[in-house]
């Protein structure tokens, strides 16, 4: 697959976009929806939503284990995705920390480094 700068380029236009792949990049870990909507506060369908440009730009990958799909950053990607994923790294950790520590918190929760809860914090908390 040829990569489309310009569509990459575009893609992180989105603060959200960038907050999930700081998330992937910073972490270093495979991540469920659930918990990614937990360390962002924002819903499912946004979520998947961003994972999908994502995912169709090649930038995140996915595995599926049993009834988990985990995403992470791709960074075989391309060398200038590699070396974007390297600039993000570097440069947005501390501007999107809460989501660092929010993220850590519901990575805790996991059993044998897999997800068991599905959705709980955010999404329990806006289901009225």
């Amino acid at each position: 697959m040829k990569l489309d700068f310009a569509q990459v380029f575009k893609a992180l236009g989105d603060e959200r976009r960038i907050r999930l792949l700081n998330l992937f990049l910073q972490s270093g870990k495979k991540i469920c929806v659930c918990e990614m909507v937990d360390a962002l506060r924002i819903p499912q369908y946004q979520v998947s939503k961003h994972l999908k440009v994502l995912r169709n730009l090649d930038l995140v990958k996915t595995t599926r284990e049993g009834l988990w799909v985990y995403y992470e950053a791709n960074w075989e990607s391309s060398e200038c995705v590699s070396d974007l994923f390297k600039v993000i790294k570097k440069h947005f950790q501390e501007r999107f920390n809460e989501d660092l520590q929010r993220l850590d918190e519901r990575l805790s929760l996991r059993e044998g480094d897999s997800c068991v809860i599905g959705y709980s914090i955010y999404e329990k908390e806006n289901e009225s």
